[in-house]
């Protein structure tokens, strides 16, 4: 049996994943923004299926396969695990998911991430959900949740600032230039930073039940099948 990569390779081959037509929305924040409690919010109101890179490295490094064997020597050796493997694994979970809306949690970290992640799917994010928050609010979150993480001392956590700022924020500048970002003030309480984030699903699901664009893209859908296995340039109702 191969292993979740080596998997979603093959499907990733065939096509499967632009077939589904998926939409993809990056969640993107410091350490602290609160991105897993925002996302818990969505996926209740707005039925998207969450996907946490993090989570799914994890998740491979218990299942004891190879692949899982190769990510956990690399993260003991400081090492970073290759933009590739990380994408393989979202793009497997989306591909076993019978959702087609997901939310990307933690990824992209920096530009090369970005770029691959777009690059090997084929797919660009609806939009970047950007939760902005100041440092000292993040830091005074960290270091006041009881979790038993060995990362939410000082020092780690100010490291980790440091990373967001130096690689995440071009991902974010990138995306803004595009229009595609979303930017939330996630220094207000849970409640309301999620009627903030409800305002902005809110109007992408408005957007996208629009029964005239929902007719265009079916049309559409239509007459390629029948073009292409039939030779036939009618499109039959």
């Amino acid at each position: 049996m191969g292993t979740v990569v080596d998997t979603a390779n093959k499907e990733a081959n065939g096509g499967s994943l632009s077939e589904k037509k998926v939409t993809v929305v990056f969640v993107l924040g410091g350490p602290g923004s609160g991105k897993g409690t925002q996302c818990e919010n969505i996926v209740r109101h707005f039925g998207y299926t969450h996907l946490s890179a993090g989570d799914l490295l994890r998740a491979e490094i218990k299942s004891g396969s190879e692949n899982g064997t190769v990510i956990q020597n690399m993260i003991k050796d400081g090492k970073i695990v290759p933009s590739e493997v990380t994408i393989k694994l979202l793009q497997q979970a989306m591909l076993e998911s019978s959702n087609d809306k997901f939310l990307i949690d933690g990824f992209p970290r920096n530009e090369e991430n970005r770029a691959a992640f777009e690059s090997v799917t084929g797919i660009e994010p609806e939009f970047v959900l950007f939760l902005d928050c100041p440092e000292e609010e993040m830091e005074r979150r960290l270091l006041g949740r009881n979790q038993g993480r060995e990362d939410d001392n000082i020092d780690t956590i100010r490291k980790r600032f440091k990373v967001y700022m130096e690689s995440s924020l071009p991902v974010i500048e990138y995306y803004n230039s595009k229009g595609k970002v979303r930017k939330i003030d996630a220094a207000k309480t849970v409640e309301e930073v999620f009627e903030a984030v409800k305002a902005v699903f809110t109007k992408v699901k408005h957007h996208s039940n629009a029964p005239r664009s929902s007719k265009c893209y079916r049309d559409r859908w239509f007459l390629w099948r029948i073009k292409s296995s039939q030779g036939v340039h009618q499109c039959f109702r």
